[in-house]
C-alpha cells in the first residue's frame, strides 16, 4: 500500500518555509516523522519488510563502493572484489520501512517533497516532472517550472544490484530545508522510479561525503556549509519519541544530557568509524570492529561470524524462517551495548517484537547478507536500531561522529 505523501505535507506545513531565505541561521530544526514501520500495530514483526530492507541496504552499500571507484579510481577499502560484478537476484521490495522522513523545497516558486534523510548516502533524487507511471502518487520536479533551475545535460543511473533503479538528468535549483537555502545544489530529476523507490517518500537526502556521490557533486549539507549557511559545519539526529529530529547547524542541547564522545572518520565517503567494543550481557564480544553510521538504515547490519559471535554470547537462536535473523524469549530481552570512543552506549531498542505465537522476540541486530552472499570485507552498518538510543553529531569540518545521552 502506497502512502499518501502529499497529505502528509499538506498537513504539515510548519516543517518548511515557504520562501528561501539567504540569513544565516545558528540552527535550525527539522521534524522527522515515518510513513511506515517494520512491525505491526501488535509488535509482531513484518519478516517481508525486513528482508526487504536487508536487501536494499546491501544494494545501496555496493552502490557507494561503485561510486568511490568512479570517483577516485580505487576500491573502496570495504569492498570485496569482483562484489560489484556479483547478481544477487531480484528481491520483492515492499517499503521502507521505518525510516526517517523530512521536509525540502525545491526551486523557484518552491514545491515541497518528503525525502529520506540519509547518511549512507550522498546524493538528491527526485521524481521529475517527465517521470513515468512509476513515480505515480509523488510530488513531481519541474525544472521548467522553476526560475532558478539550470539543465546539467548530464543524465545519471543510480542501479542498484537488487535490480532497482533510478535514473534521470542532472539539474542545479535552489533546495531548502527549514529556511536554510543551497543555492547551487544538483539534484538528479528521475525519469523512471523502479519499485524500491516507490516508497522513499517522494525522493533521497544523501549526506554522506562528496566521494560517495554518484554525481561527484557537492551533497546538500556540505553545499549549506560552503555557501554559509550554517555557523557550524554540524549537524545532528535524534530519532527518540516525542520529537524526533534534524538539526542543521550543530547541536540542540534540549534533546542531550552530558557530554559528547567523538570518535574520528576512519575513511571519509561513508561516516566510517571504529567500534572499540560489542557488549553482549556484560561479555566482551567483538573488539575493533569498523561501522559505518547510516540513518537510512534502520535495522544493525553485521558480518554473519560476528552476528553469530553476538548472540552465542547472549544465548539466542537463528530464526529458521529468515535467514540472518536471531530470536530470544521476550521475557529474557538481552543486554547489548556498542562502545565509541571509550564511552559505552546500551541498545535500547535490541528487541524488535514478537513473532508468531507471544513469547519469542526477534533482536535487531541482523546478519548482513542477501541470498547467503556477503557483500563486502568485515564491516557494521550501524542504522537507526542503535542511533534510536542515543543523540548523535555528524562533524564534517574535523571529520567525526560524537554521541550522547538523549535527554
Amino acid at each position: 500500500m502506497r502512502f499518501a505523501v502529499a497529505t502528509i505535507i499538506t498537513t504539515l506545513p510548519f516543517f518548511v518555509a515557504g520562501v528561501p531565505q539567504p540569513a544565516k541561521h545558528r540552527g535550525t530544526t527539522i521534524p522527522l516523522f515515518q510513513l511506515s514501520s517494520l512491525v505491526h500495530a501488535d509488535k509482531n514483526v513484518k519478516f517481508e519488510a525486513l528482508n526487504s530492507h536487508i536487501a536494499l541496504t546491501t544494494a545501496k552499500i555496493l552502490r557507494g563502493f561503485d561510486n568511490f571507484e568512479k570517483n577516485t579510481g580505487a576500491s573502496h577499502p570495504f569492498a570485496v572484489k569482483g562484489a560489484l560484478k556479483r547478481h544477487f537476484g531480484a528481491l520483492p521490495m515492499t517499503s521502507l520501512s521505518d525510516r526517517w522522513f523530512g521536509i525540502i523545497s525545491v526551486g523557484t516558486p518552491p514545491r515541497n517533497f518528503a525525502t529520506l534523510l540519509d547518511t549512507g548516502s550522498s546524493d538528491l533524487i527526485l521524481p521529475g516532472i517527465d517521470c513515468d507511471d512509476s513515480c505515480d502518487g509523488h510530488a513531481l520536479y519541474d525544472p521548467e517550472a522553476s526560475l532558478t533551475s539550470v539543465d546539467l545535460s548530464e543524465p545519471f543511473n543510480a542501479e542498484f544490484m537488487n535490480g532497482d533503479s533510478a535514473f534521470g538528468g542532472q539539474y542545479i535549483d535552489n533546495v531548502t530545508m527549514a529556511g536554510l537555502t543551497a543555492t547551487r545544489q544538483t539534484l538528479g530529476a528521475a525519469v523512471h522510479y523502479s519499485q524500491g523507490f516507490h516508497f522513499l517518500g517522494d525522493g533521497l537526502v544523501g549526506m554522506a561525503f562528496q566521494v560517495m556521490s554518484r554525481y561527484n557533486q557537492s551533497p546538500f549539507f556540505q553545499t549549506l556549509v560552503t555557501e554559509g549557511q550554517t555557523d557550524e559545519p554540524v549537524f545532528a539526529f535524534s530519532f527518540a519519541a516525542p520529537r524526533p529530529e534534524l538539526y542543521i547547524g550543530g547541536t540542540n542541547p534540549d534533546m542531550y544530557t552530558g557530554d559528547f564522545t567523538w570518535t574520528p572518520v576512519a575513511q571519509p565517503g561513508y561516516w566510517q568509524v571504529n567500534i572499540d567494543t560489542i557488549v553482549g550481557n556484560g561479555q566482551n564480544v567483538l573488539t575493533n570492529v569498523a561501522g559505518i553510521i547510516d540513518t537510512g538504515t534502520a535495522l544493525i547490519h553485521g558480518p554473519p561470524s560476528d552476528v553469530a559471535a553476538l548472540y552465542a554470547a547472549i544465548g539466542a537462536i537463528p530464526f529458521p524462517l529468515s535467514q540472518g535473523f536471531y530470536s530470544f524469549p521476550c521475557n529474557a530481552v538481552p543486554s547489548v551495548s556498542f562502545t565509541f570512543g571509550g564511552t559505552s552506549f546500551p541498545v535500547t531498542a535490541f528487541n524488535m517484537g514478537y513473532f508468531g505465537i507471544r513469547g519469542q522476540c526477534v533482536g535487531v541486530v541482523v546478519a548482513g547478507t542477501v541470498r547467503e552472499s556477503p557483500i563486502c570485507s568485515p564491516f557494521w552498518v550501524i542504522g537507526t536500531g542503535f542511533l534510536s538510543s542515543v543523540y548523535t553529531a555528524f562533524d564534517l569540518s574535523n571529520e567525526c561522529v560524537g554521541f550522547a545521552m538523549l535527554a
